[in-house]
């Protein structure tokens, strides 16, 4: 990151910071989108099993990132005040805390795993997909986790492009090793959507090893000398990164845990529309990488300036995000009306799942242009640290106000399932609402506080 003094200079940072997170994020999104195109083409019965334990393991791995996220404008905010002698101390306190963070996911699932697969009544194999990639995912939380903190001091230094090279080679890795496992390649038995988790644990070991590596031994980061001195783990430092990273962590869950409520609640349906909505589901959440990478890049320029105390060039950024997030929305929107039925074939060649899948991707154009405002504008209140009323924010849209209004649409009108859809976009609009309002709330109260100071 570097001082910006026009809106070209900007405009050319920012992109400079957003591309590589976007492939950063498309790349990560690709390895559960591999996960779900290649186990469909298995079966109906592996594809329904990994959208079950997608829907599942997604909210958690969301919640756990935002935890971690937090590291990104901690970095950027000490960047920005060039105050560097506490990066060291900041990354390796964020290390441990994910680790313990991934113990406790990993107890949790031995104990609550089976029971809430139970709950959902799901057919004899589904259940037994479902319940296997998630143990076999398990397997890389840890090392995926660590990977998340070590790429969150990179983004918040402004090097974004270091974790998109990471995610690049292990990418193509990942999809031979779908190919492997999922279908029973080089002498190993066909695991189906199981061989989905197996390869992608073993993908989550493999870029955290190379992160490790690159801090250690790479140029600019090597010069923070992260590993030179080992500290001891100190829950002070714990308790401030959760103090940021919880609220946002917590937020982040409420918002795409409505996608697994809905979908464990279309449990009650057939196979085929539950495999149709994951496959809609699936591609709108690889087009949602564009305005979520927005929303990160926010987070590292805006984070810079208000360390900086600019918070003219603060508001100039967050601005400049919202639109372009709304820009590329609306030419998402139109590839997904275009393209409807390639994408759906891209996931299955059931004539009846492709039929449901075109259905369910009309209502994703809709909710993909709430995101393209919600996302932008939540990465800069993480900027200016603000992320406690943003959870309740995200609590109330999403789960006060879209999942009921969805039920009532699901089960008393004609819509039926594409019904928790329609709940899914009155919830975002509400949710991007409320943060627009936040947002200004925000931009003036952290200039006035400032001035005041300097009275």
């Amino acid at each position: 990151m570097y001082e910006t003094t026009n809106r070209i200079q900007k405009i050319k940072l920012f992109i400079i910071i957003m591309l590589p997170i976007l492939v950063t994020q498309v790349s990560i999104n690709l390895m559960n989108f591999f996960d779900t195109v290649m186990s469909g083409q298995s079966s109906a019965v592996d594809l329904a099993g990994v959208a079950i334990g997608s829907s599942l393991w997604v909210p958690v791995l969301t919640c756990v990132n935002g935890i971690v996220l937090s590291i990104t404008p901690i970095i950027a905010q000490l960047i920005g005040a060039k105050d560097k002698k506490d990066i060291p101390q900041v990354i390796q306190q964020g290390i441990y805390l994910s680790i313990g963070l991934s113990c406790v996911i990993i107890l949790a699932g031995f104990f609550l795993l089976e029971p809430i697969l139970q709950m959902m009544r799901l057919e004899p194999g589904v259940h037994h997909v479902a319940k296997y990639y998630l143990v076999s995912l398990a397997t890389g939380i840890i090392p995926l986790f660590i990977f998340h903190t070590v790429r969150s001091f990179m983004d918040g230094l402004g090097q974004t492009r270091a974790s998109m090279i990471i995610i690049l080679i292990s990418l193509p890795i990942n999809a031979l090793l779908n190919y492997i496992f999922i279908f029973g390649k080089l002498g190993l038995p066909a695991f189906g959507g199981i061989g989905a988790g197996i390869a992608t644990s073993i993908t989550y070991w493999l870029v955290s090893i190379i992160a490790l590596y690159m801090i250690h031994k790479v140029a600019p980061f090597r010069s923070y000398q992260v590993f030179h001195i080992r500290f001891r783990p100190r829950p002070s430092y714990w308790i401030s990164q959760l103090k940021i990273g919880l609220p946002i962590g917590l937020a982040m869950f409420f918002e795409t845990s409505i996608f697994s409520a809905v979908t464990i609640m279309m449990s009650i349906y057939d196979t085929n529309t539950i495999a149709a909505h994951q496959a809609a589901m699936n591609f709108a959440g690889l087009l949602y990488m564009l305005p979520l990478s927005i929303g990160m890049a926010l987070t590292i320029a805006v984070g810079f300036e208000i360390g900086a105390k600019r918070f003219d060039d603060a508001r100039s950024y967050t601005y400049l995000g919202i639109t372009g997030g709304i820009i590329i929305s609306l030419f998402a929107g139109i590839i997904l009306f275009v393209f409807d039925g390639t994408v759906a074939r891209l996931y299955h060649t059931n004539p009846e799942v492709i039929a449901l899948t075109k259905q369910f991707i009309l209502f994703a154009i809709f909710y993909q242009l709430a995101d393209a405002i919600g996302a932008p504008i939540q990465g800069a209140l993480r900027g200016y640290k603000d992320v406690n009323v943003t959870l309740i924010l995200a609590l109330i849209s999403y789960w006060a106000i879209g999942l009921p209004t969805g039920y009532l649409f699901a089960n008393y009108t004609s819509f039926g399932a594409f019904g928790y859809w329609i709940g899914i976009i009155v919830g975002l609009s509400a949710g991007a609402i409320a943060l627009l309002f936040r947002l200004l709330y925000i931009q003036n109260k952290a200039k006035q506080t400032y001035q005041q100071r300097q009275r």
